[in-house]
């Protein structure tokens, strides 16, 4: 009796072991599969496009990864998210990536779109007494803190010969920065396409400055250092995608608007307006880029904007051997 127990017991625990191996056969190949890059992503930009075409989920396929996206608001929301470690990829203006590495944040310049100046700008209401960028000593102007406009509000301010100190800032994102706007509670309005052409064309606001002969207005694309090292050729498979997307962006216009306009709820003739002020492109950094870069961060650290010097030279990726 114990022997036919021990010899059932026996081929139970062989079964069992053969079905755990089993299991084990169909399970690694899956956990090779969840491999995931998460991308962050704004309202507008290469990237959201990129999303919408699902180009990069079949590009990544044959690297065993899969895609997970995050929407922000704008760049500093995104790079935040960066430094917590929430997203390995994403993109912004100028100005936030300065912030972030001066909060410690161990992200990597892996790419930019040339330059864009027209694509933001300092508005006024419609009947604004004020004429120029002097004008706006003494005045409120919303901004989102830390976004590509506050680099291009402080260098026109210091065109204009005001200095940043002399005028108020309200910090709030484009959304809140619009209704603050429409409602008269701030004098001017630092923002960037498509919600920039949106406030010309539907409520007729007025430019006192565009980046023209001020500033670059430069998209950079970013990942992590521990991301850039662990899965180079993922990073180089989105620079890609995003070059992919740029190139039918440029040859088709008209649809690329028609396409933005349900994402982002803005009529397509308006975001026609916002392309064209656009280079959609994606290269690796120069240094004449990294220059223009790094006196964007001198001149937060000389307005006392972040805490400490930052070296743009430390957050580039190295050069492919």
């Amino acid at each position: 009796m114990s022997d036919r127990i021990t010899r059932r017991t026996s081929l139970l625990l062989a079964a069992g072991l053969a079905t755990s191996l089993a299991a084990g056969l169909v399970s690694a190949p899956a956990l090779a599969q969840e491999k995931v890059v998460r991308i962050g992503y704004q309202k507008y930009g290469t990237l959201i496009l990129l999303k919408n075409k699902g180009l990069l989920e079949e590009k990544l396929k044959p690297l065993g990864y899969t895609v997970k996206w995050a929407e922000f608001p704008a760049g500093p929301q995104l790079l935040e998210a960066l430094n917590a470690g929430a997203i390995d990829f994403g993109n912004t203006g100028e100005a936030p990536p300065v912030f972030a590495q001066a909060a410690g944040a161990p992200l990597i310049y892996v790419g930019y779109e040339p330059a864009a100046p027209q694509g933001e700008a300092i508005l006024v209401p419609k009947g604004s007494p004020l004429k120029t960028v002097a004008d706006l000593k003494g005045k409120t102007v919303a901004l989102n803190k830390g976004s590509n406009v506050h680099f291009l509000l402080v260098k026109a301010l210091e065109k204009a010969g005001v200095a940043y100190t002399d005028i108020k800032t309200a910090f709030l994102t484009p959304a809140d920065a619009r209704a603050a706007f429409e409602r008269g509670s701030v004098d001017a309005w630092a923002i960037w396409d498509p919600f920039q052409a949106a406030a010309e064309k539907t409520i007729e606001a007025r430019q006192l400055a565009d980046g023209t002969g001020i500033v670059s207005n430069y998209q950079f694309y970013f990942s992590t250092k521990a991301f850039v090292d662990q899965a180079p050729q993922v990073v180089d498979a989105i620079l890609a995608g995003v070059a992919e997307v740029g190139a039918w962006v440029k040859a088709n216009p008209k649809a690329a608007a028609e396409t933005f306009s349900p994402l982002i709820g803005i009529p397509a003739p308006i975001l026609e307006v916002a392309l064209a002020r656009q280079q959609y492109d994606v290269k690796p950094l120069t240094p004449q880029v990294a220059a223009e870069q790094q006196k964007v961060a001198d001149a937060f650290f000389a307005l006392g904007l972040i805490p400490k010097p930052v070296r743009i030279a430390d957050a580039l990726r190295a050069p492919k051997s």
